[in-house]
C-alpha cells in the first residue's frame, strides 16, 4: 500500500471517529457561529475599514457585522487546525495510540499527513458554513471576484497552523495541560491581531507585537481576499510571512515531535 493510500485511510477513519462523537462535531461547527452572533451583537453598529485602521480608500468601508464574517472565518481555520490538532494529537499521544501506530508498518508521515488533511477538510466545511451564514444574515457577499486569492489564503493558513499545532505538542507535557497551553498561546493573539476586536490604532504597541506572529498576517490576508473591491485580493507579503511560520512549524515538529507519552 502506498503512502498516499495510507494517508487517505487515516483521513477516512479519523473522519468516522469525528462524526461518531456528535457532541464534539456539533460544537466544532457551532462555536464559530456563536462567536459571530455575539460579536456582531456587541459591536455591529459601527463601520470599519476592511484594510485596517487609517485612511480608508473609497469602497473599503464596511459594517462591523460584515467585518466579523471574515474575522470569524479566519478564527474557524485556526481553531480547526492549530487548536484542535494540538489538543487531539496530545491526547492521542498520552493514550499510547501514537506509540502503537509508530510500531505498525504504516509510515509515520502518512499518519501525520492524514490527520492534517482531515483538519483541513473540517476547515473547508467550517469556512463554507460561516460564509453562508454571513451572506444570509449579514449581507456579506461571497468573495467571487477574489475567490482564487481567498482559496489560496485558506490553504496557506490551514497548512501553516496545522504545522504549528503539531510543533506545539512538543511543549505540552501531558494531555491535561494541553487545553490551557494551546489557548494561552493563541487567545491573546486573536485579540491583538484584529480577529475578535477590529484594530483601531495601527501605531499601538500591541499591533507591533501582533505583527511578529502569524495570526496578524493571516487576518490581514483574509480581509483583503474577502473584502477587496478591486484587484486580485492577494496579499503576497502577508502570505509569505505566514508560510515562513508554517515552515518553522514543520522543522520544529520534525525535530521535537514525540510519539511516546511523556513521563
Amino acid at each position: 500500500m502506498s503512502d498516499v493510500t495510507q494517508a487517505l485511510r487515516v483521513v477516512r477513519y479519523t473522519n468516522k471517529a469525528f462524526w461518531r462523537n456528535p457532541a464534539n462535531a456539533f460544537f466544532t461547527f457551532a462555536f464559530p457561529l456563536m462567536f459571530l452572533v455575539i460579536f456582531t451583537a456587541l459591536f455591529g453598529g459601527d463601520d470599519v475599514c476592511s484594510l485596517g485602521p487609517g485612511n480608508c480608500p473609497p469602497g473599503k468601508l464596511i459594517s462591523t457585522s460584515t467585518f466579523y464574517v471574515g474575522a470569524i472565518a479566519a478564527f474557524s481555520i485556526i481553531t480547526a487546525t492549530y487548536t484542535n490538532l494540538a489538543i487531539n494529537v496530545t491526547f492521542t499521544r498520552d493514550m499510547g495510540i501514537l506509540k502503537r501506530v509508530r510500531g505498525t508498518p504504516m509510515a509515520a508521515s502518512s499518519f501525520m499527513v492524514g490527520r492534517i488533511l482531515h483538519a483541513i477538510l473540517i476547515t473547508v466545511v467550517l469556512v463554507a458554513i460561516v460564509v453562508a451564514f454571513g451572506a444570509l444574515f449579514y449581507d456579506a457577499e461571497v468573495p467571487s471576484d477574489t475567490m482564487p486569492a481567498f482559496l489560496l489564503t485558506i490553504a496557506v493558513g490551514a497548512a501553516s497552523f496545522s504545522a504549528l499545532g503539531l510543533a506545539l505538542t512538543a511543549a505540552i507535557p501531558n494531555a491535561d495541560a494541553s487545553p490551557a497551553i494551546v489557548n494561552a498561546s493563541i487567545l491573546p493573539l486573536l485579540f491583538l491581531s484584529g480577529i475578535f476586536i477590529p484594530i483601531q490604532d495601527p501605531n499601538a504597541w500591541y499591533v507591533t507585537v501582533a505583527k511578529i506572529f502569524p495570526v496578524y498576517h493571516f487576518a490581514q490576508a483574509m480581509n483583503s481576499a474577502y473584502f477587496s473591491v478591486s484587484g486580485s485580493g492577494l496579499e503576497g507579503g502577508h502570505l509569505l510571512i505566514l508560510g515562513l511560520w508554517g515552515l518553522a512549524g514543520v522543522i520544529l515538529a520534525a525535530m521535537f515531535f514525540s510519539w511516546e507519552p511523556r513521563r
